[in-house]
């Protein structure tokens, strides 16, 4: 009698559960609309239902960014043709690139971080920071690029002072173009890039409570890994040439910032920054290989930037009739690393010295609403002293870009933006030779103009 008896509780409580499990609300778990959701539920766990809490020894945040682009080039602009040309060199008019079109997809921009909140040391507070996008291959396909490392570092952050290490943005040329074209602008006149290994110290110094002095002053390796043996196309193909030992680099900046006018976006409207100006430079050295040894040539550059909210925000966060203008112009020497000279060295392979040049940039972001904001800008970079490359065939006189984009912000995660681009390269000593990578051709001219449309979800 007491078995059936517990039989029939067993029954009645599993009635009971099951009836329960079916009056669940249905905002109690998401809702999947296969008709419209390429990643709907397919499988538990595959999609859906697999949200758990991200856990780690200290407090970790996850964020990043999905990016679709289109992009439409009147030119061929090679495998990376969603991207302008990292060495600023666009297709001569008269070479078969230069006569033909290109239409891309791909969502291989988009982005993931990981940042780190860790414990206090001495007063400071410590962080740190690993961002890859899927750029480690321009000739994989779609569905297999590599994951490519951005950044990541380490920080310590005093009131006043921070100590960084490991890999950040090259200290040299802070403007970054605020271009839909993931390139943004590190060939024409803002040498933003490469991001590269370094050790870095940041030193605020307040006057007022209003202004400010920010010092900034690293060591860093400008090209690392297998990147330190970079051939020298400014010398002579046939000859066994090439650099090599790369010496680490000291750069520097020195940036008067005031609250004087308020804040104004920055790139991409992302965020709201105060005026500033001032200067900054690197120095450093590479060596050419020659068949009478080694020879070493200083890396140099110097230049100012500055950065003016035109119409400031109404409370320091809103972007809404907002306007802020952002410019640099610099001259560098045997730069072609961060872009900053399109060239390492020129001359003859027995005295090779180093290929000089400058660069200048400007551009307005304006929002007229808090979600809808219009970008515009011009960047050049142009060899200095034409004279000296007169054993270099086919080198580029300037590079220049002319663009304008307009993005809108759906909602917080999701953001549509249009972009056109002029991209024009000027050669000079030009060589009639084969067609090989755009470069052919007798016409000393490349232009390119460019359509970009592009989807976003920040996360």
């Amino acid at each position: 009698m007491k078995k059936k008896v517990l039989g029939v509780l067993a029954v009645g409580l599993l009635a009971a559960a099951t009836a329960s499990a079916q009056e669940v609300p249905q905002d109690a778990a998401p809702a999947y609309n296969c008709d419209f959701q390429p990643s709907c539920e397919v499988a538990p766990g595959m999609y859906g239902k697999m949200e758990q809490p991200v856990t780690s020894k200290f407090k970790l945040s996850i964020g990043g960014f999905v990016k679709l682009d289109y992009a439409y080039n009147s030119v061929n602009l090679g495998s990376s043709g969603s991207l302008a040309p990292g060495s600023g060199a666009v297709p001569k008019t008269s070479s078969y690139q230069g006569q033909a079109d290109q239409s891309i997809f791909t969502a291989r921009q988009s982005r993931l971080w990981f940042k780190v909140a860790g414990p206090a040391f001495l007063g400071a507070r410590t962080g740190a920071l690993i961002e890859a996008d899927f750029y480690g291959d321009a000739s994989a396909a779609a569905e297999s690029p590599q994951f490519r490392l951005r950044q990541a570092w380490g920080s310590l952050d005093w009131s006043r002072t921070q100590v960084l290490f490991g890999q950040a943005y090259d200290i040299f040329g802070p403007m970054v173009m605020a271009t839909i074209d993931f390139r943004q602008g590190a060939s024409f006149g803002t040498p933003n890039n490469p991001r590269v290994p370094q050790l870095r110290l940041t030193q605020r110094i307040d006057f007022t409570p209003d202004n400010s002095l920010k010092l900034v002053v690293g060591v860093q390796d400008p090209n690392q890994n297998g990147n330190n043996n970079a051939g020298v196309p400014a010398l002579n193909p046939a000859a066994n040439t090439g650099v090599f030992g790369t010496a680490v680099n000291v750069a520097g900046q020195a940036m008067w910032v005031s609250k004087a006018l308020g804040v104004g976006p920055g790139f991409w409207g992302l965020s709201m920054n105060s005026l500033s100006a001032g200067f900054f430079g690197l120095w450093g050295s590479q060596k050419a290989m020659l068949a009478t040894g080694n020879k070493s040539v200083d890396s140099w550059g110097y230049g100012f930037h500055t950065f003016v909210p035109i119409l400031k925000s109404k409370d320091g966060r809103s972007r809404e009739m907002t306007m802020s203008f952002e410019g640099q112009a610099y001259m560098a020497a045997n730069m072609q690393f961060n872009s900053a000279t399109a060239s390492t060295f020129v001359g003859n392979v027995s005295n090779p010295n180093a290929a000089k040049g400058y660069g200048f940039a400007g551009q307005l972001i304006f929002y007229p609403t808090q979600h809808l904001g219009i970008t515009a800008g011009y960047g050049r970079r142009n060899a200095y002293n034409y004279d000296s490359y007169a054993n270099n065939s086919n080198f580029q006189k300037s590079s220049t870009v002319v663009y304008a984009n307009v993005a809108y912000d759906l909602n917080a995660a999701v953001r549509i933006a249009a972009e056109y681009e002029n991209l024009n390269t000027q050669y000079g000593n030009v060589r009639d030779v084969p067609a090989t990578f755009g470069m052919g051709g007798t016409s000393g001219t490349g232009t390119a103009n460019i359509a970009r449309l592009a989807l976003f979800y920040f996360f």
